[in-house]
């Protein structure tokens, strides 16, 4: 696949492909506008590439409604949306028939009780105005969890959260059922995924985080490896050998 924001312009990904198997845990890492939210947007069908294909579950995302869309991946972005309404509204509109057992019971997987409580409730009006960037992020991400998408796309959504949310929250959808697929903030989010993917501009390396540690000069430096000697945290490598990848866009497999 081929992506490039004008016909004129270099392109911003170019003859990628890229398969995300069902049940996997994909981080994206690389400098800033390398191309990483690009790729997300891809996959989620909010941009088209001018070549290739992007499928999802086994469906081209370019043509499909919003609805076909909706049932098959959830993206949350840097900015996350809110609306006025209800907080239950907010959360439930991607599955309007949810009892409210179930959104506690996902608010206590998430960490997220607190913040419910701290809002009203779900019954409480809200406003994206009256809430902080970070509670908007977090409602954003409850709302993910109880979709009923098997594709998670999180592109920087936890920006607005400390390191220890960040981590509690990614380590949370880990464990939901389905596919991952995590546009990284910190480059710590790399330590919690089964397979990275680095993109440089130039070319794209596939692997775990111990792999590319050893594979790439690159990724080294991007971890701050060579400088401070850090150590892996956790990684789950994934089985059989990885190849380099030609940089560009993604063609992701069915969750």
């Amino acid at each position: 696949m081929t992506f490039r924001y004008g016909p004129h312009a270099d392109p911003v990904l170019a003859g990628f492909d890229l398969d995300v198997p069902a049940g996997d845990h994909l981080v994206i890492v690389g400098a800033s506008g390398i191309g990483k939210s690009t790729l997300a947007a891809l996959i989620a069908g909010v941009l088209r590439p001018q070549a290739g294909t992007v499928r999802v579950g086994g469906l081209p995302v370019a043509g499909a409604s919003p609805a076909a869309l909706a049932d098959r991946r959830v993206l949350i972005p840097q900015e996350a949306y809110v609306f006025t309404g209800t907080v239950r509204e907010n959360l439930t509109y991607l599955c309007p028939d949810l009892p409210d057992a179930a959104i506690d019971r996902a608010a206590a997987r998430l960490g997220l009780a607190a913040l419910l409580a701290r809002l009203g409730g779900l019954d409480a009006h809200v406003r994206p105005v009256d809430l902080s960037a970070g509670e908007r992020q977090q409602v954003a991400l409850l709302r993910a969890w109880l979709s009923p998408a098997p594709l998670v796309i999180l592109d920087e959504a936890t920006c607005h959260l400390d390191p220890a949310a960040e981590a509690r929250l990614e380590e949370a959808f880990a464990d939901r059922p389905g596919t991952l697929v995590v546009v990284a903030h910190r480059v710590s989010s790399a330590l919690r995924a089964r397979r990275v993917l680095l993109l440089d501009g130039h070319t794209a390396l596939l692997d775990s985080h111990p792999g590319l540690l050893a594979r790439s000069a690159a990724y080294r430096e991007l971890v701050g490896y060579g400088e401070q000697g850090a150590t892996p945290v956790r990684s789950t490598p994934t089985p059989g050998r990885s190849a380099p990848l030609r940089a560009g866009s993604a063609l992701p497999s069915s969750p």
